[in-house]
């Protein structure tokens, strides 16, 4: 299982882990991870002694859910990959009734509710955008081709998906470019350049102030830019190196200097343009990022 696809989801801030099981077509995800969040442990060792101690005893109590863990090899504390314990969608609802309290509740109606959410099946989509023949036929760095994303990942779940919006938005009070000269400030920054690492985030930043679509902007110019980066340079970023507050905070300073978000997207460049879980692991932190945002 070295070529597993490896998913992330987060709940308060920490990541649960998941893995996709090709020959059965569902998602096994990690106990330990799981575990964590509900003990509310960060200590690695003292969460697997947490686990060890409950599974005994649910075996004792010959309980089924022991019986519903398989082992796939995720990355351990010291970066190396080793088998762990996962429990499927059915499984983790049944770990998560073992925890009492509210946190519990809370982590059970996420954990039902993300899946299935809009965001659960846009994203869905975005994973599938890797193997798909689409990605090879999307525009790189025109606003047709951020259309095209748009379109892909929220087809069906939106109905302006790929639709230029015709309203005014606004979010934590900065105003996004007004609706009515939308088409004529998409062709302007569809003509800006993107030789170099500067062209290219100085049009990112531009798109974005543009923002051209009532929701999803942030997701889909994303994908964007990293086809941009990955014509232009054979780079893309490794968006799982960039905590979420970092990101925001370089991207609403962007406006007015680019040099923050800049030096962040330097950092985690890497030239790892055709790997999937590189990009997998980009899609769980671009979702993230927009959530509760």
């Amino acid at each position: 299982m070295s070529d597993a696809k490896i998913s992330i989801r987060f709940f308060n801030d920490r990541e649960v882990r998941a893995v996709w099981d090709e020959e059965n077509a569902k998602w096994w995800f990690s106990v330990l991870d799981i575990v964590a969040v509900l003990t509310d442990q960060d200590d690695y060792t003292k969460t697997r002694n947490y686990w060890k101690y409950l599974k005994a005893k649910l075996k004792r109590e010959k309980s089924q859910l022991v019986s519903m863990t398989t082992q796939f090899k995720i990355l351990a504390p010291d970066k190396k990959k080793r088998l762990s314990d996962m429990l499927d969608y059915d499984g983790i609802i049944a770990l998560g009734k073992e925890f009492p309290g509210k946190k519990a509740n809370r982590f059970i109606e996420w954990f039902t509710y993300s899946d299935e959410s809009i965001d659960g099946k846009s994203k869905t989509k975005a994973y599938a955008l890797f193997e798909s023949s689409f990605i090879d036929n999307i525009e790189v760095g025109t606003f047709k081709g951020l259309q095209q994303i748009h379109a892909y990942l929220f087809g069906g779940l939106y109905d302006f998906a790929g639709q230029i919006r015709q309203k005014n938005i606004s979010k934590g009070g900065f105003q996004f470019a007004v609706s009515h000269f939308l088409g004529e400030t998409l062709k302007q920054i569809e003509a800006m350049p993107e030789a170099t690492f500067d062209e290219i985030v100085d049009k990112y930043i531009e798109m974005n102030i543009a923002h051209p679509f009532m929701e999803g902007n942030g997701r889909s110019t994303r994908i964007w830019l990293d086809l941009i980066l990955k014509k232009r340079l054979k780079k893309c970023v490794d968006w799982s190196k960039i905590s979420k507050q970092d990101y925001m905070n370089a991207m609403m300073l962007s406006p007015v200097k680019s040099s923050a978000l800049k030096s962040l997207l330097k950092k985690a460049l890497t030239n790892k343009i055709d790997d999937r879980e590189t990009f997998m692991k980009g899609i769980d932190y671009s979702y993230y990022y927009e959530e509760n945002n």
